[in-house]
Formats: structure tokens, sequence, C-alpha cells
């Protein structure tokens, strides 16, 4: 019960996202919004894979592909009037993205074949926009945190007044050298399997090395979203955590320094202390990254403030834009918000379990809150949808016991199933179907065999 209102916002997004669909048609909302963008479209995708409405990301993509310009070029947007010309510069790693993750849900062979032509064409293009920093006048001096970017552009809204070099555009793009070389290994394209994993690296190791450059210009300690402003745009930056999975290879301490200023601006924020004036719900990405940075009450703890501004409450909604005062007379955008609605989707998935980049583990229970299972009966999940097949688990604690069920229709992930407990503490003992195991260092216990029964002891020894 005391998660209810965690499960009841969870399907009133789903619903509003089937909701807001024109078609085949996904639509981040039901007026201002009524328009496809990759951007909103490979996101949303994302959170119906994960909730079992594959049909609804395929029928999207088949639709949205065909736009594609001649030159591999990925449009933002289409609409009534068809493809937007405008440059945005994160589309093209979206719809790689976008037609991976599909293919890692549900095996579809056949549609991964058909859409090759236009994961080609993605790379090719994204192979141009990097070409034009690559020249000699970006490699010296404070050109240098230019190079192998991609150019300008207004993908990042506030952007807009003027395009920037925004780490958001790179970052998918990015993504979309990873799931090309993804793509290309499953179909059997070994060459382009080799070529696309060589442009990966020289694209990661000349982002990274941006972001260095760009911090010592600026005299900053956190990861800025752009390279000339050097601005601080923590819910900007969560995508280089999910979905683009480089919490590894991005500079760790100005990482963890960019969600520390975060969470202290937050608790700002929520206590009062500093007068706001509006957000924008895309924050609740950041409820997602705590959790795979090993912040759990902090997640738990936005999550709390974002509920507060649902409008109307019994919508469990968001609008695109959130005011102190309910009644400002302001700007809200669309309501219901089906893209901020996919962002709370994934999430909050993230806090039972997700897929872990680094070691290819799916981590379970890194961000369940204690009291849902310390409170009757406990946390049942059902067929929650990974990569690697539907899952199952139940936990439950009392005392200084921690038991877990796990199972499902799942194959075993590379990495195991890293189960973290619900409960804080040391783990004094631990147990897996009657075999005492000992946990890793970050506490958790790892299964390699399903179904499986976690028996944890907390805080004392026997």
């Amino acid at each position: 019960p005391s998660a209810s209102r965690v499960a009841n916002t969870l399907r009133a997004q789903l619903a509003y996202i089937l909701i807001n669909d024109h078609g085949v048609q996904l639509h981040p909302g039901p007026r201002s919004y009524a328009r496809s963008w990759i951007r909103d479209g490979s996101m949303i995708g994302a959170a119906l894979l994960r909730l079992h409405h594959p049909e609804q990301v395929r029928a999207f993509l088949e639709w949205y592909a065909p736009f594609q310009f001649a030159n591999g070029k990925v449009p933002c947007c289409v609409d009534a009037r068809g493809a937007d010309p405008v440059p945005e510069n994160d589309s093209h790693g979206e719809l790689v993205y976008a037609v991976a993750d599909y293919f890692r849900y549900t095996g579809d062979t056949a549609f991964l074949r058909a859409m090759w032509p236009h994961v080609t064409g993605a790379v090719a293009y994204m192979d141009s926009l990097r070409a034009q920093r690559l020249t000699d006048e970006y490699s010296a001096g404070a050109a240098r945190a230019f190079r192998g970017l991609f150019p300008e552009s207004i993908s990042h809204e506030g952007y807009s007044a003027k395009p920037m070099h925004s780490y958001w555009d790179d970052l998918f793009g990015l993504r979309g050298y990873i799931d090309a070389t993804y793509i290309a290994t499953v179909l059997g394209h070994s060459s382009e399997a080799r070529d696309y994993a060589a442009k990966r690296d020289a694209f990661r190791s000349d982002i990274m090395a941006s972001y260095r450059a760009s911090m010592a210009a600026h005299h900053i300690d956190f990861l800025p979203g752009s390279v000339e402003l050097g601005d601080f745009d923590a819910t900007s930056t969560t995508v280089g955590v999910a979905p683009v999975g480089e919490l590894a290879s991005l500079p760790d301490t100005a990482l963890r320094r960019t969600f520390d200023k975060y969470w202290e601006n937050s608790e700002k924020r929520r206590s009062g202390a500093v007068a706001w004036d509006a957000y924008t719900p895309y924050e609740l990405r950041t409820v997602g990254t705590f959790v795979r940075l090993g912040e759990k009450q902090r997640a738990l703890s936005m999550l709390d403030f974002f509920f507060q501004g649902q409008r109307p409450t019994a919508w469990r909604a968001w609008t695109a834009v959130v005011w102190p005062a309910r009644a400002t007379p302001k700007f809200i955008g669309d309501m219901p918000h089906s893209w901020v609605g996919s962002d709370y989707i994934r999430s909050v998935l993230d806090m039972f379990a997700y897929d872990r980049a680094s070691d290819s583990a799916l981590v379970v229970g890194a961000g369940v809150a204690k009291r849902w299972v310390r409170e009757a009966p406990g946390l049942k999940v059902r067929c929650l949808g990974t990569p690697y097949g539907t899952i199952d688990f139940d936990i439950r604690a009392r005392g200084d016991s921690v038991v877990a069920h796990i199972g499902g229709a799942l194959r075993m992930p590379p990495g195991g199933i890293a189960f973290r407990s619900p409960v804080d503490g040391r783990i004094s003992r631990a147990r897996v179907d009657g075999r005492t195991v000992t946990p890793s260092s970050n506490g958790e216990v790892v299964v390699r065999q399903l179904p499986a029964t976690i028996i944890l002891t907390i805080g004392r020894t026997r």
C-alpha cells in the first residue's frame, strides 16, 4: 500500500501514452505536441517495450524511418506537412537506438534486416557530421574542445535562440554507433561491425576529451551541457547514464559532482530555502540516474517531490512545466505529457530492475524502498520486461531478514542477476538456495541460475 502511488502513476502514464497515440504515430502530447519526434519516440518506445507493447514501437519505426533523407539524415520530427528539415543532431543516433532496442526486447531479426539500410544511412550521416570537426583547425588551442564532435544544433530547446555544441547530441550519437555495431554483429555484417566499433571508440574518446577541455576552460567541476557555455544541466546529462550507458566512461568525479550539485539545488527548492519559479518534469530522469549511481534515498526523495507537481492530482499526470502555485496563469505545455510520462516509467522501472551496461548484469532491487518490503504483503513484481526476457520477483523483510524469490521467463544475462537488499545495513550472511555466498564489495548478491531464493541477514553475525 505504501507504494500504491508509484504503481498507480505507472499505469496512468502507460495509459496516457496509448491515448496520445495517433494511429502508428507516437505523440508526446495531445495538443501543442501533436506531432512525432524521434527523440520523444525513442524514449516513449523504451517505456512501451518494458511494459509489453512492442507492436506500438514497431509500427512507429516502420512509419518514421522512411522519412529519412537521401543523405542519411534522420528528421527531428514529422507532422502532417512531412519531415522537418531543422538540424537537430541527436535524431540520427536515436533512430538507431530505437531500432536496436526493439530487437533487444523481441528478437525480431526480420525487422532488423528491414531497418538495416536506415541504420547504415544514419551512421554515414553521423560520420559526415563528425568530419566537420576533425579538420586541422580543431587540432589545437581553444577549438580543440570541439574536435570530433557533432556541429551546433538546437535539439536541446534551451539552445533554440542560438545553436550550441550540445553533449546531448554527441551522447545520443555515441549510442547510435554502439547500437549500429550491435546490429551489424547480429546480422553478420562483420566488416561494418569492425568499422562501426572503431568509430564508436574514437567518438567516445573525443567526447571525454571534450568534457575535460570544456571543464578546464570554464573552471567548473561538473559535466557541462554544452562545450561553449559550460552550463549546468543535470537533466540533460542524465542521458549519458541511461539510455546511452556510459556510466563507466564518463569522468566519475565530475559526474558525481554534477548530481551532488543537482541534489543540493533540489533540496533547497524542496525545503523552501530558495524561491523557485518553475521546473520541467523531464527532471524525472534524475530518479533513474540516482538509482544507477547507488543513491537510492535521493531517488526516493526526488520521486516524492515530483509527485507534488502532478496536475491535477487525481490524474496522476504532469504538465510540461510545473509552477509552484497550481493556479499560476502561465504556460504549462501539454497535459498529460507522454514524454514526461516515459521518463517516469523508465526511472521507476529502474528502481526495480535495470540492465547495467558495464558488465551486462541485470540489477534487481537497487531502488526499492525499505517500507515497501516491510509492509505486508511485501513487494511483488510480475512479467517486468528486460532485454533478457521477463522477470518475476517477490521481496519481503521481517526483523533482520530479507527474503527474495526470483524467477521468470528470461535467459541469464552475461553478468548474472545482481540483487541488492532494499534494507540498508551490512549483510552479515547471504544464502542462495540454501548455500552460503559472499556478497560483492558493493553489497550485491549475484545469481546465475533461476529460480532462486535469496535470504539475507542484515546487521549482525550468527
